[in-house]
């Protein structure tokens, strides 16, 4: 009974830690680069096993992931944008990971020029590449048929009989 009680207080320490830490990692990449309303979804969902309020947010957050995701991908200029975007991360990566030199201009030390190295350069390009991967699913998902949340059947959970 005893190792019961531990293994659930054990799990729901896991959960929590990953879902917060999940949220605020997806609201810090609403304005960094990354794919900040999937992360801030993934942490809902995680949360909504803990908590009602959670549960009552993780559709409007999808839908409004989904919309984004559909949007981004009706008008060929958009298209454009969002790869040159993704080209840009991933440019960005190569160029912070091969210590570029200090430049004349740069007002710190130098030990501040492009913190982080490769570490910060394979995150960088890990984004684009994810960001490129996401525009290839909500091309191949969206293009001719955009997503309205109207459209979708309603959901049956209990968070939304409430």
């Amino acid at each position: 009974m005893v190792g019961r009680m531990g293994a659930a207080a054990v799990r729901r320490v896991a959960l929590e830690v990953v879902g917060w830490t999940l949220v605020l990692v997806g609201i810090a990449a609403l304005v960094l680069p990354g794919p900040g309303l999937l992360l801030l979804f993934a942490g809902l969902v995680v949360l909504s096993q803990q908590y009602a309020w959670a549960e009552r947010r993780v559709e409007p957050v999808k839908w409004r992931a989904l919309q984004a995701a559909s949007d981004g991908v009706q008008t060929w200029p958009r298209i454009a944008a969002s790869v040159a975007g993704c080209a840009w991360l991933v440019g960005l990566g190569v160029y912070w990971g091969s210590a570029a030199p200090v430049p004349g201009w740069w007002p710190l030390r130098e030990s501040w020029w492009l913190v982080g190295g490769w570490a910060t350069g394979v995150t960088l390009i890990g984004s684009g590449l994810f960001a490129l991967g996401l525009l290839v699913y909500s091309f191949r998902r969206y293009r001719h048929r955009p997503y309205r949340p109207e459209d979708q059947e309603p959901d049956d959970s209990p968070a939304s009989r409430s």
